[in-house]
């Protein structure tokens, strides 16, 4: 079956997958907004536990979806995985950090005789959250804003140094933090991750003090968020964007590139703003009605926006990683893949990632079949 398809049009099908992994997983970044909620939510040690339980039974979900990113990444696009990866390297060192330390709370923070106290575990769990979401998120946005990197293809060629690319900043990817674009989707989906876990503890914790603060900060963070992502959105919409000659390969700078693309690939505006009202219902139906249901609708709406935003990034002849030090070193879904052969062979175990979601459909049906109370966390025999 794959066999028939042309290496480009592999390229394509696996940035789709891409784009489709993002999606889930900014979705389930909720569990990292929730981490940086427990003491604004929770004001008492019962009530911060009931909340660290309900994220406990999901954070596994947002780990192994970050894990599946990252090694389809690297198996279907390796150059961007190497270019990124090898010399933005403290952006991704940090993230990494930030999400080994919430392994480690969500273990200890309960154990017996913990000399460092649950609130280490709860500051380690803030941390990540906090940190995690808003470097992710200006990771993600070096794909419209560029970065300072070279690639050189005869390297390969040389036995004294092979190194294909090369960063050309000391600052191996901190240089990021300076770019006000780079700031606003850091913050918008730091606070995003905040209102998905509002709506989720809304959805799944039974504990009437907490849904009373919980449907309070829902607007709070719900502004900020919005302000962000507009901000972000209309630059993109007005920058220069990083096109790619289809024949020649040449990157050069085309104004409104951005927009060029939503118009030129209606479905890709269709997937973007229909997204964007979603989440908008997800957050307003909530405060104007008593519902649980909120995080179904801007969960829905996180994945489209976000799938719609890499595919921008990637699809109608657009460079996806592009060098702002050389722009023919910019990456594209052409330049940057596997060969046929691997992506072919990576197509047919794609066909898995319909059982993995039906597993984890079915599993988070089996743990939310009830709300989680207080009652079930002081007679439940594993507490995190």
């Amino acid at each position: 079956m794959f066999e028939t398809l042309s290496h480009a049009a592999l390229q394509e099908y696996w940035w789709a997958i891409m784009s489709l992994l993002g999606g889930f997983l900014v979705f389930l970044l909720f569990v990292q907004g929730g981490q940086t909620l427990l003491y604004t939510l929770g004001k008492t040690e019962t009530e911060r536990t009931l909340l660290v339980n309900s994220l406990g039974r999901k954070w596994e979900f947002t780990f192994t979806t970050l894990v599946t990113f990252g090694g389809a990444f690297f198996a279907s696009f390796p150059l961007f995985y190497s270019t990124s990866f090898g010399g933005a390297y403290w952006v991704w060192i940090i993230i990494l950090f930030c999400f080994v330390i919430q392994a480690v709370a969500y273990e200890y923070r309960s154990k017996p005789n913990n000399v460092f106290g649950s609130g280490t575990y709860e500051n380690f769990l803030f941390i990540n959250g906090a940190l995690g979401t808003f470097l992710l998120g200006v990771a993600v946005a070096t794909f419209f804003t560029g970065s300072k990197f070279s690639v050189d293809f005869s390297n390969i060629t040389h036995a004294s140094d092979t190194a294909i690319s090369r960063w050309e900043t000391g600052t191996h990817g901190l240089e990021a933090l300076l770019n006000l674009q780079n700031l606003a989707l850091g913050l918008a989906v730091f606070f995003l991750a905040r209102v998905l876990a509002i709506l989720y503890f809304m959805n799944n914790v039974e504990e009437e003090n907490i849904g009373k603060r919980a449907r309070k900060h829902l607007i709070l963070n719900a502004v900020p968020f919005v302000l962000f992502f507009l901000f972000f959105v209309i630059r993109l919409l007005l920058i220069k964007g990083f096109a790619v000659d289809p024949v020649s390969g040449e990157v050069s700078l085309e104004p409104y590139k951005y927009l060029h693309n939503l118009i030129q690939v209606p479905v890709l505006a269709v997937l973007f703003l229909g997204g964007t009202a979603l989440v908008l219902f997800g957050i307003i139906r909530p405060v104007l009605k008593t519902t649980t249901a909120g995080i179904w609708f801007a969960g829905t709406g996180t994945v489209l926006v976000v799938f719609s935003l890499f595919a921008l990034a990637g699809y109608n002849h657009t460079a996806y990683y592009p060098s702002t030090f050389d722009l023919q070193s910019s990456l594209t879904i052409h330049n940057s893949s596997s060969s046929k052969y691997t992506l072919t062979a990576m197509s047919y175990v794609s066909l898995l990632v319909p059982v993995v979601f039906a597993y984890i459909f079915i599993a988070w049906r089996s743990i939310n079949n009830k709300k989680i109370d207080t009652g079930e966390v002081k007679n439940e025999s594993h507490v995190y």
